[in-house]
């Protein structure tokens, strides 16, 4: 019997990409928010906070979240793909 390889494991919700926030970037326009619902709301500034599982946050897939990184007007997004 062979141990199953790293790419034969389901994916666990932490091993996932995840959209992060550059916050010096930022500059709070909310485009991240609306094109990513299930991961991103804003807080009362109108900036975006990334939600974890525990919080809510359900994956909004990998078209949405490249979607996010290219139309958001500060540059402020992008992928994390370590695991």
């Amino acid at each position: 019997m062979t141990t199953p390889s790293r790419t034969d494991r389901p994916r666990r919700a932490s091993d996932r990409p995840t959209v992060r926030v550059d916050r010096v970037a930022c500059t709070g326009h909310g485009v991240c928010a609306s094109l990513l619902p299930g991961s991103i709301t804003l807080d009362e500034w109108g900036y975006p906070v990334v939600l974890t599982e525990a919080e809510g946050g359900v994956d909004d897939g990998a078209e949405a979240r490249a979607a996010a990184v290219r139309w958001c007007p500060a540059m402020a997004l992008y992928v994390d793909r370590r695991s």
